[in-house]
């Protein structure tokens, strides 16, 4: 969201003044907070009192049992059950390869919005470049050289034994000191001589994961000040796309998107809107400029 956008008038004001729990214990509300409540004029209300670790750790000494969605969906109803409030949010991550040539690790991040009142589900969602990544090593100078590769100590560590042993394991190490005791315990304990060091990846652990939650933030801003021009209803957004963008050299249509199609989550009502400052695609896609 630029600032420009950020800075327009709330349409129809749709949730000012709104309470919408947040159920989270890595510190997420710092972002979701301030982005969501200027957008939209809501205020956004920490909930604990819930360990969301139970739904599922990245270092999988729980594993997550549902889906991503159905596990940002059950954070947001128990923040709702919890706090008694028809709004809630809730987020989660996930990480893998990049979706261009799958070379360099990507977090993709889902912002679940539900409104018990009007029976709506918004979704945001945010990706891009990640540290994630882990290191099987017994040398206390690969550690080292790992920790750095990934940015530490600005974003945390997780070091544990190679093995079966899953009784130790150390979580949102932070500094040198701590790093180097953690890393030698883990060797003692180790069966084979290894160590797995390992990137925090919860988000009150990791700026860079931060980051693409703010990005899903912004995205599910955008929706949710996007009204239905038929009934209202916030989350009017990109459904579809139609191809057949004409090439610029012998105007043969092409599969580039010429125009995007808009829906609405609760009524029929659907739009088609030419995508803004596209003309033309170029012959270097066009099948009978180059076939």
């Amino acid at each position: 969201m630029t600032k420009a956008e950020s800075d327009d008038p709330i349409p129809h004001a749709i949730y000012a003044g709104e309470r919408v729990a947040l159920l989270t214990q890595h510190g997420k509300e710092r972002v979701l907070g301030p982005a969501l409540e200027h957008a939209l004029g809501c205020r956004v209300e920490h909930v604990t009192g819930y360990d969301t670790d139970l739904l599922g750790t990245f270092t999988h000494d729980i594993s997550r049992a549902g889906t991503q969605s159905e596990t940002a969906r059950k954070k947001a109803s128990v923040g709702m059950e919890l706090s008694g409030l028809s709004l809630g949010i809730a987020s989660e991550g996930s990480f893998g390869p990049d979706p261009y040539i799958g070379m360099f690790p990507w977090n993709i991040e889902l912002i679940v919005w539900m409104d018990n009142e009007r029976n709506l589900e918004v979704v945001g969602i945010g990706e891009g470049k990640t540290n994630f990544n882990h290191l099987l090593t017994g040398e206390w100078a690969a550690a080292q050289a790992f920790a750095r590769e990934v940015q530490f100590p600005g974003h945390h560590l997780v070091v544990r034994p190679d093995g079966k042993d899953g009784t130790y394991i150390c979580k949102g190490i932070a500094s040198w000191q701590d790093l180097e005791r953690a890393f030698s315990r883990a060797l003692t304990r180790s069966s084979n001589g290894l160590v797995l060091i390992e990137t925090d990846m919860r988000a009150s652990a990791n700026p860079t994961r931060m980051e693409v939650i703010g990005l899903a933030a912004e995205d599910l801003a955008h929706k949710l000040r996007s009204l239905c021009p038929a009934c209202g209803t916030p989350g009017f957004w990109r459904v579809g796309r139609v191809p057949g963008l004409q090439c610029s050299a012998c105007g043969t249509p092409t599969s580039e998107t010429r125009a995007e199609t808009f829906g609405c989550l609760k009524c029929p009502y659907h739009d088609t809107r030419d995508i803004a400052d596209t003309t033309s695609a170029p012959p270097s896609i066009c099948n009978y400029c180059n076939p």
